[in-house]
């Protein structure tokens, strides 16, 4: 239960952070950004995992590689895609495209890792994804699909943000049979900021600092410390003991918390969409998450 509960408070945090990267964007691009959130993330990564370890580990050979692709995928890609998208997108309509993170997750879960899919997980994921849908439309599906006929290049980098998670979300579960979860995050996060710092500082990311104003900076570290630092750690230890397929299924509580968020902070309104939409994703969410029953075998009579 712990870990359920450690769970859900990332997606709580995980959803504001849609919004605090959309203040983000506004201000400083999108390498840039995302390399001033994994500086504050991983000093302070850092220094938890000397305080937890009792010392500063550097990786063994073999756990280089996986190291690296997670901080390709989770740190590198994903946010800078995350800081792109938010820079043209709404914040909602950005958490609506990370509900499809799950879809993908349990897909590569079997593909990869051979996993099973059980009946009731194969009916959760797409009642979950329905629910965002319901969320986020008010009830009228269809204009999901009529902002234009083609796909802007925000779409593009939200598309890019959920493939990039999967992928980090598959490969952290092998990461962390072998390895501790803060250690893996710690190293993702420290391979993701080297992969970001030339690029930011292609976009002058040394002259655009003083001109960062105290708002984008306390979001800044909001992501740094609280999204990165703390729930990144959570989630891990959640893939390690629950798996990829049942953790990667909680991101569709993201666009629920943002909405949420949305309510508490800027006075909107509660629509009988975010209640029933609401209602529904928790319902994915329990039947993905449903202890599976052992077949049962019938004892054969004594002959």
């Amino acid at each position: 239960m712990l870990l359920y509960a450690k769970l859900l408070v990332s997606m709580l945090i995980w959803g504001g952070t849609w919004v605090s990267g959309r203040v983000v964007a506004r201000e400083v691009t999108p390498f840039s950004a995302a390399f001033l959130r994994y500086v504050f993330a991983s000093l302070v990564l850092v220094m938890v995992l000397m305080r937890t370890e009792k010392r500063f580990r550097l990786p063994a050979r073999n756990e280089i590689l996986p190291l690296f692709l997670l901080g390709l995928t989770g740190i590198f890609l994903y946010n800078t895609c995350f800081f792109a998208a938010l820079h043209t997108e709404e914040a909602g309509r950005a958490a609506l495209i990370s509900a499809s993170i799950p879809a993908f997750v349990a897909l590569g879960d079997f593909l990869f890792l051979g996993a099973r899919l059980s009946p009731s997980r194969l009916l959760g994921i797409p009642v979950s994804l329905f629910g965002v849908a319901l969320i986020l439309s008010h009830f009228h599906l269809a204009t999901l699909f009529t902002s234009g006929s083609e796909l802007g290049m925000g779409d593009v980098y939200l598309l890019a943000c959920a493939l990039s998670w999967a992928a980090y979300t598959i490969l952290g579960k092998r990461c962390v049979e072998c390895m501790t979860p803060l250690f893996s995050v710690t190293w993702a996060c420290l391979f993701g900021s080297l992969l970001l710092l030339p690029c930011a500082l292609v976009e002058g990311v040394v002259t655009k600092i003083p001109l960062v104003s105290s708002t984008a900076w306390g979001n800044l570290l909001f992501l740094g410390v609280v999204a990165t630092g703390l729930a990144f750690c959570w989630y891990y230890e959640a893939l390690k003991g629950i798996g990829a397929s049942r953790a990667g299924v909680f991101i569709n509580l993201v666009p629920v918390a943002a909405i949420i968020l949305g309510v508490l902070i800027l006075g909107e309104h509660v629509s009988l969409s975010l209640l029933v939409g609401g209602a529904t994703v928790l319902f994915g969410v329990f039947l993905t998450n449903r202890p599976q029953r052992a077949p049962r075998i019938r004892a054969r009579a004594a002959a």
